[in-house]
This record gives structure tokens, C-alpha cells and sequence, in this order.
């Protein structure tokens, strides 16, 4: 089909327009060429190491462009961390590439090389996103957030949108032109029903008035003491903003406030005579004994007045080499590597896991800190909430696209749950997301402001929120069942 290195560097190409049509970018367009493309060339490969050596760059080309926000935490303190940042990026586009590159070997072993190289891609990325902790983000499936396509994330979820994604590029290279007319046929059919979907009546807003506070406080100066005054006095002269109507409970995002849960309740009786007795939930640091969590904490005027601790999450997914390091004793002593997130520069420990938090009038929610939001698994671990509420710190995530992305796959976990999400952003994206993902309010990229916004209502549950991941799996599996009817190669 094309010469050995030909058909590397083409390979590298598809990966940068496949990643084009991931969030901010969405050049969907480009996107089923880009795989039909890269399909086309593992197939052709001369040998199941070639074909793993073009799959390994056409991921490495698509992760070092969809993730290259990842440097950004390492310019929050670039004297100490910012000769790390091309090192990071690199050996995690090319270490998630690994996936890529394993499901190109493993087509190498079939005649169908073509079906075998989508199936085995198709089950490399369900793999990512659990392996090592996980890192389900730029999935194939993923270009379609923000588009009428995200909506069969309803049915199929996440991974369900993968396999289709893929399935569809892999239709012109099995079927050439008719193929492709019927991908695009097909693409026509879900964008059609996506905007269907979207054209249907969502349950009334009932539910209580939510303000969503967002400081926009930049985090090479969140801990210097004078400057963590400053934010925490903006937190509370957001939440003490008048309103024509009092909100029912106050969101701040994550890591919000410069104390401990445990040590400081003057702060905590500030918090409350700024929102005038309303609840507040807060993302806020705390320690029991030698432990260090990263909290969400729902507090409240107690029967005498002082504040009270109405509900607690411990944030139970942490961010790798983010808010812990693996062997962290002996990274910190023997290479002086350091975790970014908490405060002092060492390591938060686990919640026990995913939790609901009934909060009476207000309903039933489940909390997410950060990018817990990311992992579609983590909300079908517990029982339907009636509303989901993420906080977060994306000044991590700097300006350009990682914000944006995290925003959209939260509005992906309305979308396959059914149910509401509201979602506060230090420096933002703060938004109310409604059961269908769609974005009612917003306080946009670093900008400092509160909305009072009125929670919508939850859908009945959908297909994925009752059955998971199955259709996905069990379509999977029929495909591979066709690929085994074809005998192996024989090398």
C-alpha cells in the first residue's frame, strides 16, 4: 500500500487530524477519514510489528495534540517543575499510545486486519480508561461532545460511542465507496435522532436555586498568605451578592478556602454570615490524624448557631503524580518529586468511594471533585442521584483546551445518567448543565462572578443508566465473533 517510513509518517498525520476533532476544535468532519485512514494503513502494514509501529504513532501524533494542555501544571511553579512539562507530554501521549500500539500487533495475527485493528482499538481504549487508574479522556468516542451525536451516550455510553465511531471509519476501508456512503448515511441517521432528542421537552426546573461561585483566583498566588485572603474575601462577597430571591445553597469550587475543615471554624462562621444562614457546599482541605483528604463539605447553621457539618465527601479517585505519588516516600526522598495539588506539596489519600449525600429539601447528589467527573463508571457505582455537583480547580488545566474538554465530559455524564450536573470551576468553566448536557448558564474562562440558576429537573433513567456499558459490550463481542470466523494468520 505504501513504503514502510510512508507509511509511518502517514499515519502520524491522521493522528492530528483525528485529534482535530476533539474539544475545543470539533472538526468532526475530519474525523472519519482520519480513522478510516489510519484503519486503512495497519491494515496494509508488512507485518503485525509494522501495523503496532503505525497504530503506536497514529496515537502518539493524536495524544501529544488532544492532550497538550498536560504542560500546564508544570509552569504554576516553572523555576522548579517547568524542564519536566516536554518530558510529561511526551511519555504520556507515547505511554497511552501503548493501547494504540498493542491493538495494531494483535490485528497483525488476523486476515481481517481491518475489522480486527478497529475491534482491538475499539477495546484498548475501554482498557485505558481502567488501567493504572485510568485516563478515559480523548476517546474516539469523544469528538461528538457538543454535537447531536453525543446524545446516543444515552444509550450506549461513552465506550458504546467509541465502537461506533470506529465502526463507521472502518466501513469505507471494508466497503470502499459504498462504504462510505453508508457511513455517511448512517452519521446522518444519529445526528438526525441526536437532534430529535434534543428537541424534546425537558422536565420542569423545580428543583432548589443554586448560585454557583466562581473566584477566579490564579493558582501561582492561591496559597501566598496575602493573596489567599483576597480570594477567600472574594468567595464570600460573591455568596453575600444581593438577589431578587435568596438561593436554597451556595456552591465554591474546589480547594476553595486557604484552612483545614479541622481547624479553622471562624472561617467556616464567616462562610455562613456571608451566605445568611444558607447552606454551603465547598471544596476544602481536611486531615484526620496523618491523613490529608481533599473534601467536599456541605455546611450549615447548627441549633446553636455555629456551623455545622451537614454532609462530607472525601474525594475518593485521585489525580496521579497530581494529588499523590505512586511510592511517593521514596520519589520525594530519592528524586525530589513532589505532588502539585495540596498545599504544602505532598500527597492526599483516598476516600473510601463513590457516595451519595442526601441532603433533604435540596435532593439527593452525587458529588464529583475534579476530574472523578471523567470516569462514566464512577457514577453508576452508587444509586441514582437526583443531581450530580462537581467542583474544580481547572487554573490546573490553563487556558486553551483542557478546561473546555473537562467541561464537555461532565456535560457527557448528564447526558448518559439523565440527570442534571452543576458544576463550579475556580477559574472556570462554571456552568448548569442540564439532563440532556445541554449548557443553560455559564460563567465563562477566567472571569470571577456567581449565577443563580434554578436546578433542572432529572429525566426518567436512561438505557445506559440501567444497563451500563452492555449493549456496548455485547455489540463488541459479535463483532469479534465475526473476526474469529476468519482463520488467523499464520506467521
Amino acid at each position: 500500500m505504501t513504503g514502510r517510513w510512508g507509511g509511518v509518517a502517514l499515519a502520524a498525520v491522521a493522528g492530528i487530524a483525528a485529534a482535530l476533532g476533539q474539544v475545543p476544535w470539533l472538526l468532526w468532519w475530519l474525523v472519519l477519514p482520519s480513522y478510516a485512514g489510519a484503519i486503512w494503513l495497519v491494515a496494509g502494514a508488512p507485518g503485525r510489528w509494522q501495523a503496532g509501529l503505525r497504530a503506536w504513532v497514529f496515537g502518539t501524533a493524536h495524544f501529544l495534540l488532544a492532550l497538550h494542555w498536560i504542560t500546564e501544571p508544570f509552569q504554576i511553579d516553572a523555576a522548579r517543575d517547568a524542564w519536566m512539562a516536554p518530558f510529561a507530554l511526551v511519555f504520556m501521549a507515547g505511554g497511552l499510545a501503548l493501547f494504540w500500539g498493542a491493538a495494531g500487533i494483535v490485528s497483525g495475527l488476523f486476515s481481517r486486519r481491518a475489522l480486527a485493528f478497529a475491534l482491538a482499538l475499539a477495546g484498548a481504549e475501554a482498557t485505558r480508561g481502567v488501567v493504572l487508574t485510568g485516563f478515559p479522556w480523548a476517546l474516539p468516542g469523544h469528538v461528538w461532545l457538543g454535537l447531536p451525536p453525543m446524545q446516543l451516550a444515552a444509550v450506549v455510553g461513552a465506550g458504546g460511542l467509541t465502537l461506533i465511531t470506529l465502526g463507521l471509519a472502518l466501513l469505507p476501508v471494508l466497503l470502499r465507496w459504498r462504504g462510505a456512503g453508508l457511513a455517511v448515511a448512517l452519521l446522518g441517521a444519529v445526528w438526525g435522532w441526536g437532534h430529535w432528542r434534543l428537541g424534546q421537552p425537558l422536565p420542569p426546573a423545580a428543583g432548589p436555586l443554586i448560585r454557583l461561585v466562581q473566584p477566579n483566583a490564579d493558582q501561582r498566588l492561591k496559597w501566598q498568605p496575602d493573596h489567599a485572603r483576597e480570594f477567600f474575601n472574594r468567595h464570600l462577597d460573591l455568596t453575600a451578592a444581593p438577589a431578587e430571591r435568596r438561593p436554597d445553597l451556595v456552591v465554591w469550587p474546589e480547594t476553595a478556602v486557604p484552612f483545614l475543615l479541622d481547624d479553622d471554624r471562624g472561617g467556616l462562621r464567616a462562610i455562613l454570615a456571608a451566605s445568611g444562614g444558607t447552606p454551603v457546599a465547598l471544596g476544602i482541605q481536611r486531615t484526620d490524624g496523618l491523613r490529608g483528604y481533599n473534601a467536599l463539605a456541605v455546611i450549615g447553621p447548627g441549633a446553636v448557631g455555629d456551623p455545622e457539618i451537614r454532609a462530607l465527601y472525601d474525594k475518593a479517585h485521585l489525580v496521579p503524580f497530581g494529588e499523590y505519588i505512586p511510592l511517593g516516600d521514596a520519589m520525594a526522598d530519592w528524586l525530589g518529586i513532589f505532588s502539585f495539588s495540596p498545599r504544602e506539596g505532598f500527597g492526599y489519600s483516598a476516600g473510601p468511594g463513590p457516595r451519595l449525600l442526601d441532603l433533604g429539601s435540596l435532593g439527593t447528589l452525587q458529588p464529583l471533585i475534579c476530574y472523578e467527573a471523567v470516569f462514566p463508571y464512577f457514577q453508576r457505582a452508587v444509586g441514582r442521584p437526583g443531581w450530580m455537583l462537581q467542583v474544580t480547580n481547572d487554573a490546573w488545566f490553563g487556558d486553551d483546551a483542557g478546561p473546555f474538554q473537562h467541561l464537555a465530559l461532565a456535560r457527557l455524564r448528564a447526558v448518559e445518567n439523565g440527570v442534571p450536573l452543576v458544576r463550579v470551576a475556580n477559574t472556570g468553566v462554571s456552568a448548569m448543565i442540564d439532563a440532556r448536557g445541554g449548557v443553560l448558564a455559564e460563567i465563562g474562562l477566567n472571569r470571577m462572578g456567581h449565577l443563580d440558576v434554578p436546578l433542572p429537573g432529572a429525566l426518567p433513567p436512561t438505557p445506559y443508566a440501567r444497563l451500563g456499558g452492555w449493549p456496548a459490550i455485547v455489540a463488541w463481542l459479535l463483532g469479534c465473533l465475526m473476526l474469529f470466523r476468519y482463520r488467523p494468520v499464520k506467521h
